[in-house]
């Protein structure tokens, strides 16, 4: 009936309950791992104690090349590069031979056979008796940061020797100074075909060649007086033409493209000719007989995310690219990481100072711009330059002022702290007919001003000088006499040099080099 208990005679069964709680979370867990393996930034390779390739993760696949079928079965020297010696894996294994755990960076090659590099740490795999049985390595891409390491202790060296330039170039050209002046004095005295005019020909000859390398120095440290002005890059280049035809020879093949749309940069016309020279210079030596150099301007705007993974880096903006090719001998890495490096060369003894790119780097620095390079060894070079395009409403405002000269019977306050610099100014001047004074602290040039009671016409200051620079006496001198004309004489601006990079149009420089 429906409803009644059931009969002793019903079917029955049994039911039997097994806790699989910790099975199913121990499968969860396993997946979660294989989950996180896979989808690692970090190559996740594993392999057996002969170091044979078992398992490696999809990261490994985009970081190296390799799919995982082909790594499978191979060891992983098939990524080594050759920049680590034997040595060094040897000490890798004896690590790992010992049941420790290994780390360190690895300079590898990828299947295409660019380098990359990354931070590696392999570990032993035990089983319960303590048994080496397989051996993981977990390894993270560092090449960029490598990268950008490398470009800012390159940037911090070269700031390190441009600022030692810069103090040996002003101290140099202090003593060069004197050199000329008292070669040039002493001529003066000699009677016509003396038996010393050659030999003080010949010391005035050696001084003006050792004033072209500090020019090149202060280029380098930037810390020489510039005077620029607007330049339409095509018209200039085009001006130049000549002497860049002249310096590479008749065996070489120049091409020229200019920008269609033109564009114009903010520089002193004399840096353009500098860069211009030492790279056709570089290109013409590159070349072995007969060759080609190509030289291309064009607009371009550099993106943020454009160089963030390059070593050569380029601030985003709006730039006029000079790009300089030549189809020589290139250069390797080894090579391309010094270049820039003042006294650095490749070229034999007695021909080449190391001093062209140093110059470039320098000029191209102090004009707020980048230069990149590309090459390889028997495939040429090429050479970019990138200058701040300025607008094109801009006009040459910046056209020099006419200088003018003192004549005549004019008082001259010269303040120099180097005593026989000072002297031979003094000598010079007061040849041409002017009435000199002479300091070698500011403090003096100040007492002098005060207490000289007739007029002062031109004060003649060097820049660098201990406890005040020359723009600072300048100013203090103006204010006792509101009529003097100044006339700086320096190696070494970088006190009057604004913060754009170059001198202002009311101040007048007198390059003791000259």
């Amino acid at each position: 009936m429906p409803g009644s208990d059931p009969s002793p005679q019903a079917g029955r069964c049994a039911v039997t309950f097994m806790d699989i709680t910790d099975r199913k979370q121990a499968a969860e867990a396993q997946t979660r791992l294989a989950t996180a393996v896979e989808q690692a930034a970090e190559t996740i390779v594993i392999t057996d104690t002969d170091a044979t390739i078992l398992y490696a993760n999809p990261a490994f696949e985009k970081i190296t090349g390799y799919t995982l079928a082909e790594a499978i079965g191979q060891k992983p020297s098939i990524l080594q590069s050759g920049k680590q010696d034997a040595e060094f894996y040897r000490q890798m294994w004896a690590v790992l031979a010992a049941g420790q755990v290994w780390s360190g960076h690895l300079i590898n090659k990828r299947k295409d056979g660019t380098l990359y590099e990354e931070d590696a740490t392999i570990s032993p795999v035990l089983d319960a008796a303590g048994k080496v049985i397989n051996f993981v390595a977990v390894k993270r891409d560092v090449t960029r940061e490598a990268a950008l390491e490398a470009q800012q202790r390159q940037a911090t060296k070269l700031e390190a020797i441009g600022q030692l330039a810069g103090g040996v170039a002003h101290d140099l050209n202090n003593m060069l100074q004197i050199i000329l002046g008292s070669a040039e004095l002493g001529l003066e005295e000699l009677p016509p075909n003396h038996a010393l005019q050659a030999p003080i020909q010949e010391i005035q000859k050696a001084a003006r060649h050792s004033a072209d390398l500090t020019r090149q120095l202060l280029a380098f440290s930037r810390k020489q007086a510039i005077r620029p002005v607007v330049l339409d890059l095509n018209a200039a280049i085009a001006s130049s033409l000549k002497m860049f035809r002249r310096l590479i020879g008749e065996n070489i093949h120049l091409d020229v493209m200019p920008s269609p749309v033109g564009g114009s940069v903010f520089m002193d016309p004399s840096q353009l000719d500098q860069i211009l020279a030492n790279l056709a210079g570089n290109a013409r030596d590159a070349i072995a007989g007969v060759g080609h150099i190509s030289v291309k301007i064009a607009n371009r705007m550099v993106l943020a995310a454009e160089f963030q993974d390059k070593p050569d880096f380029v601030p985003p903006g709006d730039y006029m690219t000079l790009t300089i090719s030549d189809d020589g001998a290139g250069m390797s890495p080894e090579v391309q990481a010094h270049i820039f490096e003042p006294f650095f060369t490749t070229k034999g003894m007695g021909k080449g100072t190391g001093l062209g790119l140093a110059t470039i780097y320098g000029i191209v620095k102090q004009n707020h711009g980048a230069i990149t390079v590309q090459s390889a060894l028997h495939q040429g070079t090429t050479f970019t330059i990138y200058l701040p395009r300025i607008a094109d409403a801009v006009t040459e405002a910046t056209e020099k002022k006419k200088e003018q000269v003192v004549i005549g019977m004019e008082t001259i306050l010269v303040v120099e702290d180097e005593a026989a610099l000072l002297k031979i100014v003094q000598q010079s001047l007061a040849q041409q007919g002017y009435k000199v004074l002479t300091a070698s602290t500011p403090h003096q040039a100040l007492r002098i001003c005060k207490r000289h009671p007739d007029p002062i016409h031109l004060l003649l200051t060097d820049v660098i000088m201990p406890d005040m620079g020359g723009k600072e006496l300048a100013e203090a001198i103006q204010k006792l006499r509101p009529d003097i004309r100044v006339l700086f004489m320096s190696g070494f601006t970088a006190e009057i040099v604004e913060k754009q990079g170059h001198v202002p149009d009311d101040i007048v420089v007198l390059q003791k080099r000259e």
